[in-house]
C-alpha cells in the first residue's frame, strides 16, 4: 500500500472520529447535531476522493456504486422510522462518502478486509454495538428487581417527575384505562402520555431511553477501522 493512501485512509479515520466526537457530545447534551457536521465530513469526503483518483486511483472505481446506494436505503431506513434522528441518518450518508473503500492501514483491520462495501459493514458493526443496550437495561432491571418481559430489555421502571427531566419516551401508553407496551412513541412530545397516567393516579410507569444511536455508531466507526466486519467474520466463524 502507497504513502499516499495510508495517509488518506488516516485522514478519513481523523476526520471522521474528529466530527463522531463532537456529534456525540451534542447529541447527549443537547439531542441534536448542527447539519454543518455533515456538509464538512461529506464535503472533506469528496475531497478526498479526489485526491484519492489522481494520488493512488481507486482499486475498484465500481464500487462508489454503493455511495448513493447507501444513501438511498440510509433515506429509506429513515422515512420509516427504522432511524429515528436526522443527525444519525445524515451522519450515516457522510459517512458513506467520507469512507466508500475499505481502508487499510497498517496491519488494520485485523479481521481483514470484507467482501462488503465500508459503508454497510460501518451500519452493521454500529448496529451490533447498539445491541449492547438492551443487553445493560436487563442486567440493571435484574439488579433492581424488575422483570417485567419484554419491558426489562427495552427500559427501566421510573417516577413520571423523573421521567419529565431526562431524555425518555414512556414504553407505556393508557388504552381504555389500561397500561399497554408501546414500542414506538405516537410524537416526540410525549407529555400528553404522562398526563394520561397522571389521570389515572398512576405515578411510575416503564420508560426507555432516548440512546443516540450516534454513540453506537462512534464505536462502530472506530472498530470497523480497527477490527473489520463483524458479521463477516461470525458467520465465517461459524461455516468453518
Amino acid at each position: 500500500m502507497s504513502e499516499a493512501a495510508t495517509i488518506i485512509d488516516i485522514s478519513r479515520l481523523v476526520i471522521g472520529l474528529v466530527i463522531l466526537l463532537f456529534a456525540s457530545y451534542s447529541d447527549i447534551k443537547t439531542r441534536r447535531a448542527s447539519n454543518l457536521l455533515w456538509i464538512i465530513m461529506g464535503g472533506t469526503g469528496g475531497i478526498l476522493l479526489v485526491a484519492q483518483y489522481f494520488l493512488v486511483g481507486f482499486e475498484n472505481i465500481l464500487i462508489l456504486i454503493f455511495v448513493p446506494i447507501m444513501i438511498g436505503f440510509v433515506y429509506l431506513l429513515f422515512q420509516f422510522r427504522l432511524i429515528y434522528g436526522g443527525a444519525d441518518a445524515k451522519a450515516l450518508m457522510a459517512l458513506s462518502i467520507l469512507v466508500p473503500f475499505f481502508p487499510t492501514i497498517s496491519n488494520f483491520p485485523l479481521f481483514g478486509k470484507s467482501y462488503m462495501p465500508f459503508p454497510w459493514v460501518l451500519l452493521v458493526n454500529s448496529l451490533f454495538m447498539f445491541l449492547i443496550i438492551p443487553i445493560s437495561l436487563f442486567f440493571y432491571n435484574v439488579a433492581h428487581k424488575n422483570l417485567k418481559f419484554p419491558h426489562a430489555f427495552l427500559g427501566y421502571f421510573s417516577s413520571i417527575d423523573k421521567a419529565r427531566t431526562k431524555f425518555l419516551w414512556p414504553l407505556e401508553i393508557m388504552d381504555d384505562g389500561k397500561k399497554k407496551l408501546s414500542l414506538r412513541p405516537k410524537n416526540f412530545d410525549v407529555e400528553d402520555e404522562f398526563k394520561a397516567f397522571e389521570k389515572e393516579g398512576i405515578n411510575e410507569i416503564w420508560v426507555t431511553p432516548k440512546v443516540p444511536f450516534m454513540i453506537p455508531l462512534l464505536i462502530g466507526f472506530i472498530f470497523s477501522f480497527v477490527f473489520g466486519d463483524i458479521l463477516t467474520t461470525i458467520v465465517q466463524a461459524i461455516i468453518v
